[in-house]
């Protein structure tokens, strides 16, 4: 079991929640929105803060503004356990598939301060 944990932002599709649970539900993994997360509508810089703050993995689709996100992060002496962004041209159980497989073969620690595009295991 991972000690990995990983937060889906509010524009990821639920289903991916939904799917990681029911395939393996040891895995901690929560939705932006839901209770203990930060609230709907939070800024990506305070979801950044909050990842760090609690260890957990941030999974989003938002490649346009999270790379300048995470550089001013970064750039404030901050650390972020890491990015993962998803890609369109996966499909819902490709993408289940790849996070499973990130859960249980990496260290906690291994994409730390990174934004990694899924597929990394390609």
């Amino acid at each position: 079991m991972s000690a990995m944990r990983f937060l889906l932002d509010e524009n990821v599709d639920v289903l991916y929640h939904t799917q990681l649970l029911e395939r393996e539900p040891t895995i901690v993994a929560w939705m932006v929105g839901t209770p203990g997360a930060p609230s709907k509508g939070t800024l990506d810089p305070t979801i950044l803060v909050w990842c760090e703050r609690n260890s957990f993995i941030l999974v989003t689709n938002n490649r346009h503004s999270m790379p300048a996100h995470l550089q001013d992060h970064l750039a404030q002496g901050q650390h972020i356990p890491g990015i993962f962004i998803l890609n369109a041209k996966m499909s819902v159980g490709e993408t289940i598939e790849e996070l499973l497989l990130i859960w249980g073969a990496s260290h906690e620690q291994e994409y730390r301060d990174n934004i990694w595009f899924l597929p990394v295991s390609s």
